[in-house]
Parts: structure tokens; C-alpha cells; sequence
């Protein structure tokens, strides 16, 4: 076929769908829309009809910005010290790092069990529907699920986080696992090698990789919720002195600090995790 015949075949294909063509509305896209358009016209209707009463929303507008002055501009510790900041950021640390360590052992084990391609399918498919309702109940309801045996505290915000990072990591590393060439696990097999040789040998080195960003991706997690479970369960930490100063005490200079002190140790967390999982690919 020569260059003009190829150009000609070419024109004539972009002639035929040189026209745009338009999907005819599905159901669930009419009712989406349809909800959305409802959604908007409530929204509308409510900021025109609500009482303000005696509220000024300009001047609210102004102390709202006021307070953000004061928060990020004006940061002061006036019921604690510099290090019993730095100590207390550490406790929230630790109770994230403790909550991910036992997490990630827990879910080494069920991760390899609920794997189809390491596992059988009825105990796979069991282990992955515990796991579904687990990760469906926040960290937080758990954690008062635990309190109401173990009482308000730390041991009921490590035994809830605990739950809740096994369930996550549980599901993250069987997908990593099941990621592996099948060929290589019947080559393991074929040759007579056991389950543990095959987790040894072929499954771990391989996903090794994975398996730590995913753990360093709930440890991040677990170190912002370890801030919230210190205001909600009185588990300690930073968490508990930002919810003393926010509601006790209304220090909004102090909360700025608390802000800052988490928002530093957050970046640290970041710069350490991609600098460790760099060196893991190095290697």
C-alpha cells in the first residue's frame, strides 16, 4: 500500500467519526445529579433564610481571622516547658510506634493466611471479611469499644489503635503478597520446598519494599490519631495538653505551639520514612 492510499484510508476514517458522540444518560448518573442539584438548592436556601439574630458576620469573619493571627503568628507555652513539650510529643510518638510494631507483627502473620496464592481460599476468604468489618469501624470506636473493659487510658487506646492498624496492614500487605509471579511460588513448590521456605526465600525479599512503605504509611496514621485518642481517651501525650489548652484552659497561643510541635515532628516522620524507604531500594 502506497503513502497516498494510507492518507486517503486515514481522511476517510477521520471523515466517518469526525462527529462527537454523546452517552445517553444512565440512572444512576440522573439520580446523581438529580441529588446534587437538591443538595445545592438546600445549601442556597439555608445560608438565605437562617437567623443570624444579633451576629455579625463580618465582624465574626474578623475575630476568626484575629484567632488565626494569635494561633500561628503568636505561638507561646505558658503551662508547660519547652522539653515537656518535646516529652510529650514523644509519648504521642511512642504510642503510635507501639500500636504500628504490634500491628504490623499481627498482620505479617494474617496477611500471609488471607493471600490466595500462599493460602487456602475459605480461610482467605474468612480472614479478609473479619478484616472488611474491622476497617469499616473508625480508630476511635474501637478504642472506646476497649475502654469500656480496660477504662479511659492509654492501654485502651493501644489495645483500639492496635485493632484497627492490624485490620489496614492486614489488608495491605495479603494485596502486596498476592502481587508476587504465581510462577515462582510452583517453581518453589515443585521443587519440594515447605510454606515457610517459600515465605522466606521468595515472598518476603520480594515485597520487602512494600511492606515497609505500607507500615510507615500507618505509622503515620497511627501518629495522628495518637493525637486524637490523647483528647478523646486520655491516653496522654500531646493530644491531652492540646485538649486541656483548647478546652480548659482556651490559650489559643498555646494551642499554635501544640500545632507547631506535631506539625515539626510530622515532617520529620515524612523526611525519615522516604529516606529510609530510598535506601531500601538502593540496596
Amino acid at each position: 500500500m502506497d503513502a497516498k492510499t494510507v492518507k486517503a484510508s486515514t481522511n476517510l476514517q477521520y471523515n466517518r467519526s469526525n462527529h462527537i458522540k454523546v452517552r445517553p444518560l444512565s440512572k444512576s448518573t440522573v439520580v446523581l445529579r438529580i441529588t446534587l442539584f437538591v443538595l445545592a438548592v438546600l445549601t442556597v436556601v439555608s445560608f438565605a433564610t437562617i437567623d443570624y439574630q444579633s451576629i455579625d458576620l463580618l465582624n465574626g469573619i474578623w475575630k476568626t481571622l484575629e484567632n488565626f493571627r494569635t494561633l500561628f503568628l503568636q505561638p507561646e507555652l505558658h503551662h508547660f516547658s519547652f522539653s515537656g513539650g518535646l516529652y510529650a510529643v514523644l509519648i504521642t510518638m511512642g504510642l503510635a510506634f507501639l500500636t504500628t510494631l504490634f500491628g504490623a507483627v499481627i498482620a505479617l502473620f494474617f496477611g500471609l493466611l488471607s493471600a490466595e496464592n500462599l493460602s487456602n481460599r475459605r480461610v482467605s476468604n474468612c480472614i479478609k471479611s473479619v478484616v472488611a468489618f474491622i476497617r469499616a469501624v473508625p480508630t476511635v470506636l474501637w478504642v472506646l469499644i476497649f475502654a469500656v473493659s480496660a477504662g479511659l487510658g492509654s492501654v485502651a487506646a493501644v489495645i483500639g489503635m492496635t485493632f484497627h492498624s492490624a485490620g489496614y496492614l492486614i489488608k495491605a500487605y495479603s494485596e502486596s503478597f498476592e502481587e508476587i509471579d504465581h510462577g515462582v511460588i510452583e517453581a518453589l513448590r515443585a521443587s519440594g520446598a515447605k510454606w515457610g521456605q517459600i515465605v522466606v526465600q521468595a515472598v518476603l525479599p520480594s515485597t520487602l519494599t512494600y511492606l515497609v512503605s505500607w507500615t510507615f504509611m500507618r505509622f503515620e496514621l497511627n501518629f495522628s490519631v495518637a493525637v486524637a485518642m490523647g483528647a478523646a481517651a486520655g491516653a496522654g501525650g500531646i493530644g491531652y495538653d492540646m485538649f486541656m489548652a483548647s478546652s480548659f484552659y482556651f490559650d489559643l497561643n498555646e494551642i499554635g505551639a501544640i500545632t507547631y510541635y506535631i506539625l515539626a515532628f510530622a515532617v520529620l516522620l515524612e523526611v525519615a520514612a522516604i529516606r529510609f524507604k530510598s535506601g531500601l531500594k538502593g540496596n
